[in-house]
């Protein structure tokens, strides 16, 4: 999953929020939940409406019904699915890439092994190929290029 949104505040009475978002948050499938970690659980949730206001949006989520409901999840960061349609392929080339908190280089091009996608990642001097798993991914900031993941260790 992607970090799509992060929670602002609560916006309005009827249990609205204010989002900031790095994506564009109307090209989402709205059929498919939406998940805000409670506890260490996804708990998911359906956007009922989405609506442009100055670079952010308004949201409503189901079962965010007041403002009490929309002060709770306050703060919290809003995740969806990373799926990418089949015949979308990510380009990271350019992207800086964060393991654990610490750049450890930039990517240089992607080798795509059916069912294992890969990064060419420069560390060091030199260039590692590192897996593109979703299990790996934490969040991709569009904006800034950067993608963040959660590697094992012993990787690069």
């Amino acid at each position: 999953m992607l970090a799509v949104a992060k929670v602002l505040k609560s916006f309005g009475t009827d249990g609205g929020v204010l989002v900031s978002s790095t994506v564009e948050l109307e090209s989402l499938n709205f059929k498919e939940p939406v998940f805000i970690i409670f506890d260490g659980l996804q708990v998911p949730f359906f956007i009922l409406d989405c609506q442009p206001k100055g670079g952010r949006y308004v949201l409503h989520l189901n079962d965010i019904l007041s403002l009490d409901d929309a002060e709770e999840i306050a703060g919290r960061t809003i995740y969806a699915d990373a799926e990418l349609e089949e015949d979308e392929e990510p380009d990271f080339t350019g992207w800086t890439i964060i393991d654990h908190g610490h750049e450890i280089g930039r990517c240089t091009g992607l080798e795509d092994i059916p069912g294992n996608p890969c990064l060419y990642v420069e560390v060091n001097g030199s260039e590692v190929l590192i897996p593109l798993h979703e299990d790996f991914i934490e969040n991709a900031e569009p904006q800034s290029r950067t993608l963040f993941l959660n590697l094992p260790d012993g990787l690069y």
